[in-house]
């Protein structure tokens, strides 16, 4: 559509319709609005109102300023002690103090220089009497340096001398007038806050609740103070004359300061220990969680004792129907076990008897034996027949014992020992059997190696050598053994298998390896002696030397093995003597009776030996990876 009015060369199209106006009803506010209203009340114009609003702000900064009876305090002043004055006062800012602003605090600064500059008052006919430093005027300068900077003004305000540090005591006046008492400290100690973003809680009334009360006291306990005392500081750092001087100095101030940091975080606890100590809110707190956990309580216990009335009511039900039936049970019951315990002592009492009476003819007999280690022997395997044969076999041999002929009870006796070796044996075979076949249906499928002895006892001592927890445990076991058995050709798999069999079989194949081990130790280290001693005839040897003391004094070492407290002898004699102590191996053998100087050094050589085949072992292994 084209509308008539369009200009020459333009068209004009509709799109659409515009929705009705909507008339909303809008409160004018704000201060550009009461400003508005002003100017149009006093018929003033936007300039005007400006010089106004400028002169209002002015003369709010003239509150709090105190110009009266200042020339007393200004000429009472001492120039020489300026770091000790009001600053405050002495600019005529003693009301507002800490409140006053960067604007209030020029201001006044400049009153006082107009009226108390020396020029000024000796254009108004004042007699000057100091010159330079010593004029009053001097503490006018120092004030405003102080407080016309924000660094210096916060350190004086840290030990304004008009801030009340007194704290309530603990007592019962205290906590009749809590609120009145502790309410104003708070609010002193507020202005402390050095959390700008946190706002401090006051200390409230009595009506707050548990939470509020909870949050004021975590507040307070956690209160970081940012009062600093830079500026009681003795000395200044700049006065030194040289960078260490003024290095000690800093270093004083700076006790000094954590020292007064330390007393004011103490000043603040205990205002906050003693509020808590006379806060009645806890207190009534207290008790109505005491008496809600009572009430809670006593609901439980209500609770409880109906149901376990109700409980116990059903269960003697349950029982007066099941008490006769019981009752016949038991009478059978006991009477079946006074049968049997009368027939089980009675088989008791037959095997003690006959146990007491092998030993007893055995003993009559002198235990068949020629020796003393004979004897020693025999009297182990009475016992061992005495405890594993049964009633009928004692019976048996008793009665060969007892048949008078000592040739026939010897050889019943020697021949029942036999077949109770044989039996422990079979049985001891039959467990290692069962162990291998179920070791081989566990690694059917795997091809079982053959394990020669030096390479079972390698495998034991590397077991102890890499406890569990090693990383690659079994391939560092592996390649340890590999080191010291040139043909050995075990891999992880047959080193863990050999493991799970020695531990399932832990008593008699590790004893045999053991045994073995040290059988061949004895071949390689054993020397012939040229001499044997032996007692007089009808004297009996007395020895008031151990073995091994025998053998250090007649072959100069100690072949045996080396036990565990030993070993810990050693070591702790290593750690006692270090390598630069003068005759240090002599040290060390005097701390092992049994071992010479030679066996000591010995055995460090093999424990720094055993541990670089630990560290190559492991190297080793995580070489492959």
């Amino acid at each position: 559509m084209i509308l008539p009015e369009a200009t020459e060369g333009q068209t004009t199209e509709l799109l659409g319709k515009i929705t009705a106006p909507t008339v909303f009803q809008i409160e004018p506010v704000g201060r550009w609005y009461e400003a508005l209203c002003a100017r149009r009340r006093h018929k003033h114009s936007l300039s005007h109102h400006s010089l106004e609003s400028s002169s209002s702000d002015e003369s709010d900064d003239d509150e709090g300023m105190d110009d009266d009876g200042d020339d007393a305090l200004l000429l009472g002043l001492d120039p020489r002690e300026w770091k000790s004055q009001d600053h405050y006062a002495v600019l005529g800012l003693k009301k507002l103090r800490y409140k006053a602003t960067e604007n209030q605090i020029k201001k006044a600064y400049k009153n006082k220089v107009l009226k108390h500059h020396p020029d000024k008052r000796r254009a108004r006919g004042v007699v000057v009497k100091g010159e330079g430093d010593d004029d009053y005027f001097t503490c006018i300068t120092r004030a405003y340096e102080v407080l016309g900077s924000r660094t210096k003004r916060r350190s004086y305000d840290s030990v304004d001398p008009e801030f009340d540090d007194s704290i309530p005591s603990n007592n019962q006046q205290t906590k009749d007038s809590f609120f009145t008492s502790f309410g104003p400290v708070f609010e002193r100690n507020a202005r402390w806050n050095n959390s700008k973003k946190k706002k401090v809680p006051m200390l409230g009334d009595d009506n707050d609740s548990i939470d509020t009360v909870n949050h004021f006291y975590s507040f307070w306990y956690d209160f970081d103070s940012w009062r600093e005392y830079s500026y009681l500081d003795e000395e200044e750092k700049e006065k030194g004359e040289n960078r260490e001087e003024r290095r000690w100095i800093e270093k004083q101030n700076k006790a000094a300061r954590l020292k007064k940091k330390k007393e004011e975080s103490a000043r603040i606890r205990l205002l906050v220990d003693n509020a808590y100590a006379c806060d009645p809110r806890i207190q009534k707190f207290r008790d109505e969680e005491k008496e809600k956990k009572l009430a809670q309580k006593r609901a439980k216990q209500e609770a409880a004792r109906q149901r376990a009335e109700e409980e116990e009511r059903k269960k003697q039900e349950a029982l007066e129907e099941e008490r006769k039936k019981r009752e016949k049970e038991e009478e059978e019951a006991k009477a079946q076990a006074a049968a049997a315990k009368k027939e089980k002592e009675a088989q008791k009492k037959i095997l003690k008897k006959e146990r007491k009476a092998l030993r007893t003819s055995v003993k009559d007999m002198d235990y068949f034996a020629t020796s003393e280690q004979e004897r020693v022997s025999n009297m182990a395997d009475v016992d061992r027949l005495a405890d594993l044969l049964s009633l009928t076999k004692l019976q048996g041999l008793n009665e060969d014992l007892s048949s008078g002929d000592k040739d026939k009870a010897k050889t019943a006796f020697y021949l029942q020992v036999d077949e109770l070796n044989k039996k422990l044996e079979e049985e001891k075979r039959a467990q290692l059997e069962a162990v291998h076949r179920q070791a081989s249906g566990e690694n059917s499928h795997s091809r079982v190696k053959e394990w020669k002895e030096e390479e079972v006892q390698f495998l034991i001592k590397a077991v102890n050598l890499f406890p569990a927890g090693t990383k690659d445990r079994w391939e560092v076991i592996a390649s340890f053994i590999k080191q010291h058995v040139t043909a050995s050709n075990k891999n992880a798999r047959d080193v863990l298998g050999k493991a799970k069999d020695l531990q399932k079989n832990d008593t008699f194949l590790k004893q045999d390896a053991d045994r073995k081990a040290f059988e061949k130790f004895e071949a390689q280290t054993a020397k012939p002696t040229a001499h044997t001693a032996k007692p007089k005839e009808g004297v009996t040897s007395e020895r008031f030397e151990s073995v091994g003391e025998q053998q250090i004094r007649e072959t100069g070492t100690n072949p045996a093995p080396w036990t565990a407290e030993e070993q810990k002898l050693l070591e702790q004699s290593l750690k006692t003597f270090p390598a630069n102590t003068p005759e240090r191996w002599e040290k060390i053998a005097a701390v092992l009776p049994a071992r010479s100087k030679k066996d000591c050094m010995k055995r460090y050589k093999e424990l720094v030996e055993l541990i670089r085949a630990k560290k190559a072992a492991t190297e080793a292994a995580a070489k492959k990876k």
